[in-house]
């Protein structure tokens, strides 16, 4: 899976740059010239995380930000700021900015500080009742999940524990055995095909294709992982 990074910002050799310069990293990169279409451009794209200039017209970073985390969307945001622009990296990481970077800044640095900010907030993600993925949402309190076409459907007791047993071991291998051990008892008699039922349905909820998952991998004789 590619993560999908939106870039918001009004310099145009600069958004072209960086833009070319995440996609060599496989990044999946929209971009955005300006405050006034950002909120329309983080729904549409639903980006696992927003670069943004604070220094833009008509509408700055900062009430551009204001205005998405008003909408609760909580995707990472890392704001590009001005070398003299103190008081403005100060109001960005108040108001709870994930991190800032100053103009002009190595490129190296800017893709380390970009995988730091998706990893803490995977793992942000794994800790709370609510797991979101791509454009895909978990609710593990209220058992209510919006699929990859964006429908909201229920699910029952024991799918929502098998996914929370996979996303709690997000990127490892979590073998038959434990499964069945954990979500089924000893009178019920499952067998090795149940689980598979119950993966191919994921497929169907969760993977843009499901004859080629990304994120629900049957390991043949091993087990079954879950990649975000």
């Amino acid at each position: 899976m590619s993560y999908k990074i939106l870039i918001i910002e009004d310099e145009e050799s600069l958004r072209n740059t960086l833009k070319l310069n995440l996609e060599l990293e496989h990044y999946h990169v929209e971009t955005c010239s300006n405050g006034k279409d950002a909120i329309n451009a983080v729904k549409l794209f639903y980006p696992d995380l927003i670069l943004l200039d604070i220094m833009m017209p008509t509408i700055s970073g900062i009430d551009v930000y204001k205005e998405v985390r008003n909408k609760g969307i909580n995707t990472p945001i890392i704001f590009l700021t001005a070398k003299n622009a103190v008081y403005d990296k100060i109001e960005g990481l108040k108001l709870g900015a994930d991190d800032y970077i100053t103009k002009p800044f190595d490129l190296e640095e800017l893709l380390l500080r970009i995988n730091i900010a998706l990893k803490r907030n995977i793992v942000k993600s794994i800790h709370s009742d609510i797991f979101k993925f791509g454009n895909c949402e978990i609710n593990f309190l209220t058992f209510q999940i919006n699929t990859v076409d964006g429908k909201e459907e229920t699910l029952s007791k024991r799918e929502m524990a098998f996914l929370k047993m996979l996303v709690d071991n997000l990127n490892n291998v979590v073998s038959r055995d434990e499964i069945l051990d954990k979500l089924w008892t000893k009178d019920e008699s499952p067998s090795s095909r149940t689980i598979d039922n119950y993966i191919l349905n994921f497929r169907k909820l969760f993977e843009s294709n499901p004859k080629e998952p990304v994120h629900f991998l049957s390991l043949r004789g091993v087990g079954y992982k879950f990649c975000a």
